[in-house]
């Protein structure tokens, strides 16, 4: 699916930009990447939970922008 393949896209060159070494709470971040890669349950939790952060920094929540019905 070309959205799934461009979320895919999307959330590896995120965790890429993470300095090597870095881990997050589930995993270092190649293996994160690897399983973002597979597409595995793991995979699509890391993407739903990245898509989700995009989201909220869009409409604002991290800055208190946030706009009322956002």
């Amino acid at each position: 699916m070309i959205l799934e393949d461009e979320m895919k896209r999307l959330v590896i060159a995120r965790l890429e930009t993470l300095p090597d070494g870095t881990g997050i709470s589930i995993g270092p971040v190649q293996e994160l990447i690897r399983h973002v890669k597979q597409g595995d349950t793991i995979g699509r939790t890391i993407i739903e939970a990245e898509m989700q952060f995009l989201q909220a920094l869009k409409t604002g929540v991290f800055y208190g922008t946030a706009r009322a019905g956002d």
